[in-house]
């Protein structure tokens, strides 16, 4: 007994060691948190805690805000599970400080400056309606209701009101998700889930909805959207869920941020001017994301202004680089509003003549742009007759968009002419840095930029080819028939996808994969071969659909991107991210099996994190990311390979970390919109505080966010630390 009970005090004795050592670590890495949020002697941080009558608030937003600087500048954080924060790195200002979160309302500003620590009290919402008009807009749009499955097709104005072009309701879900309005802006924001009162007058709200898609310059677009959906129907649709919201219902409530969520910092700054609006963004090259470290940012203003609106993040200063036209006589891209806007009146604010869409930097640190040069009708090297090896190929009449390209050092802006259209544009790994492009429509085309840059001569530097798939099955180019023809099984069939590639994304093995627009749309991949001319073949897979033709899970992507793997991966209009791993094919992947619906095995889908549509039971969500952008060298610090969707109903990034999403939410201003994203590594031995990822505002409208008329675009840049409290 006395050796049982000696063995059970040693046991007991090292039980208790056990558990000192524990507390005494967990007390050593609280002690150093609590160092690191609290000590702000001969540092530039922030720090302190945020309590409300209900004790430390964990995972609100810290926002902390300046004009003293060259640009308005805006720095954010979010708080641990004890409340605590710190505002890393501040510039030397005055700002504005002050609490923002899910279940609060704002609470007062205060002044603080770097070095400060200030305990910020928060503000508890006295009801559920004032504390949802902090959620993302996704939530608020999740309240809308979708036609029924069984509307579908629809019978058009004489019957159900619905468009009898629409056969499915999925396709139908695309149009009002990333296939329709919220292309171009965020729904369910303050700014459009409320009528403005312009549209008092009204007898209805579907007549007020009616009405209002008609403002401004891009009331022509929005028309013809509604009118191929059915313009009555969807205007009592758009009516039924203003005047709910309106008599108080309320959309369900968002989780605050946790685990890494809690790790984000967002700084932002101001750029452009309140007429314009953006598409995208670059800070350095894809392939080598240190290119460019700490230097300045390009941005692409769509139809709305001709300049490259500039960011120097360092200066916190902005600038703008002119931007001319080959032909001076080819006018602005935009006409006049067809009706009275409610922020603009008649005034045309948009007057571009360049229309930029899409900025790359190259290895050297040039920028180059999709960018209109002259008018629609091709130079002859393009047509009929040319001695060009694509035009003997595939002659082209016509395009809306060329290149361009920016010298930072020399200050100097080129005109490159091209026969093919162009609308995103990508490097390839390759010894010539052939620039890809998609847009072409009928075509896909290409920049030799070395021997352009060596030459001078944009004409021989350049080619294009159509979209030939290998019917037959023979592993090569043949003659081929045209997209409207009978099927010859001897030749290999011509496809049409719409706008072409939309997104267009060269690949590690040499392959370039593009999205392919519509329903149930798909991703598409080509090989170019020897010579992309004559040699260029091209694979189709579609998402997988039932035998009714209704899809399994998700449908219609829309931006995509590739990983270094080949894994493509695109943001879906079903409120899916989903990839394509070609691998994973069991089937030909040409020839006549080849149908578009041979690869099944090759998709899988994730559900962005927001509500489904009020009344939907389906697989997806209301989200409907514009695009997918992969993180291919860990410029975020989550890994190499992470995919990362816009987000832009949740008013977020939306990263796949470890199978999960990550919500990089923007939760000042309201209404944060982004097409593009860029990451750059500043200082690959810096830590977090050395790499992270580029956004900007790219909605058409600036004026929608919750800050009104006044607000330009803006530019953000997201960086995960290691916890909530590193500076």
């Amino acid at each position: 007994m006395s050796q049982i009970k000696s063995l059970f005090i040693i046991l007991f004795l090292a039980f208790l060691a056990s558990c000192s050592a524990e507390n005494a670590t967990e007390q050593d890495q609280t002690a150093a948190i609590d160092n690191s949020a609290n000590s702000t002697e001969s540092d530039n941080s922030i720090a302190g805690t945020v309590t409300s009558s209900n004790g430390p608030e964990a995972g609100v937003w810290v926002i902390a805000e300046t004009h003293d600087l060259g640009t308005r500048f805006a720095r954010i954080v979010v708080t641990d599970d004890q409340g605590r924060y710190v505002l890393p790195d501040m510039p030397d200002a005055s700002f504005d400080i002050w609490v923002r979160g899910y279940g609060l309302v704002d609470s007062g500003k205060v002044s603080a400056a770097p070095g400060d620590s200030l305990e910020l009290a928060a503000v508890l919402a006295p009801d559920a309606a004032a504390a949802a008009e902090y959620y993302p807009a996704g939530y608020w749009y999740s309240l809308l209701e979708i036609p029924e499955a069984e509307e579908f097709p629809g019978t058009g104005p004489t019957g159900n009101g619905i468009s009898s072009r629409i056969e499915h309701q999925a396709d139908y879900v695309r149009l009002v998700t990333n296939g329709g309005c919220i292309v171009c802006h965020q729904i369910g924001n303050k700014a459009t889930r409320e009528l403005p009162a312009l549209f008092n007058g009204f007898d209805t709200s579907a007549a007020a909805w009616s009405r209002r898609i008609q403002s401004g310059q891009a009331g022509g677009f929005m028309t013809r959207t509604w009118t191929s959906m059915g313009i009555e129907h969807v205007s009592k649709m758009y009516g039924d869920w203003t005047d709910r919201i309106a008599a108080g219902e309320l959309p369900p409530v968002p989780e605050r941020p946790q685990g890494v969520e809690r790790n984000v910092v967002i700084t932002q700054w101001d750029w452009a001017d309140p007429t314009a609006y953006l598409h995208d963004v670059v800070s350095t090259d894809r392939r080598n994301p240190t290119i460019n470290g700490y230097g300045k940012l390009y941005g692409a203003l769509e139809e709305s202004a001709d300049y490259l609106p500039v960011l120097d993040p360092v200066n916190h200063t902005i600038d703008q680089v002119p931007l001319t036209m080959m032909d001076p006589e080819a006018g602005p891209v935009g006409g006049p509003p067809l009706a009275e806007s409610p922020y603009w009146g008649n005034e045309t604010v948009w007057d571009s003549a360049a229309n930029v869409h899409n900025p790359m930097i190259d290895q050297d640190g040039r920028v180059w742009i999709t960018a209109r040069v002259r008018n629609r009708e091709n130079p002859a090297f393009c047509q009929e007759g040319s001695d060009h090896p694509s035009a003997q190929g595939y002659p082209t009449t016509a395009g809306g968009r060329q290149l361009g390209m920016y010298d930072p050092e020399t200050g100097e802006y080129t005109h490159i002419d091209t026969c093919f259209g162009t609308h995103h544009l990508m490097f390839a790994e390759d010894e010539d840095n052939t620039l890809w492009t998609s847009g072409g429509g009928q075509v896909i085309g290409w920049l030799n930029t070395r021997e352009y840059l060596e030459t001078g001569d944009y004409e021989a530097a350049q080619g294009w080819t159509p979209f030939i798939i290998d019917t037959n099955g023979n592993g090569v180019r043949d003659d081929y028939v045209g997209p409207n023809d009978d099927p010859d099984a001897t030749k290999d069939t011509q496809i049409l996808p719409g706008f072409g590639f939309y997104a267009v994304n060269p690949a590690p093995d040499g392959s370039i994969w593009g999205s392919i627009l519509g329903y149930p749309g798909g991703v598409a991949r080509l090989v170019p071969g020897d010579n992309p001319a004559e040699t260029a073949l091209v694979e189709f897979y579609q998402p997988p659909l039932d035998e009714n033709g209704d899809p399994i899970e998700g449908f219609s992507p829309r931006g995509g991107d590739v990983d270094r793997n080949g894994v493509m991966w695109t943001a879906m209009a079903s409120g899916h991210m989903a990839s394509f791993d070609r691998r994973l094919c069991q089937g030909p992947m040409n020839g006549p099996e080849a149908t578009g619906q041979h690869c099944p095995e090759g998709w899988t889908f994730y559900t962005e994190p927001l509500p489904q549509f009020k009344n939907l039971d389906r697989p997806g969500s209301s989200e409907g990311s514009y695009f997918t952008w992969v993180d291919q060298h860990n410029t975020l610090g989550l890994g190499e390979n992470t995919p990362i969707n816009t987000g832009n109903q949740s008013g977020a990034l939306l990263a796949l970390h470890e199978g999960e999403f990550v919500r990089m939410s923007v939760p000042y201003p309201l209404g944060f919109y982004t097409k593009w994203m860029d990451g750059r590594i500043d200082d690959p031995d810096a830590g977090w505080k050395g790499r992270g990822i580029w956004a900007t505002f790219s909605g058409r409208a600036p004026f929608h966010m919750e800050t009104g008329e006044g607000t330009t675009s803006i530019v953000y840049h997201f960086q995960v630390r290691p916890d909530p409290l590193a500076k």
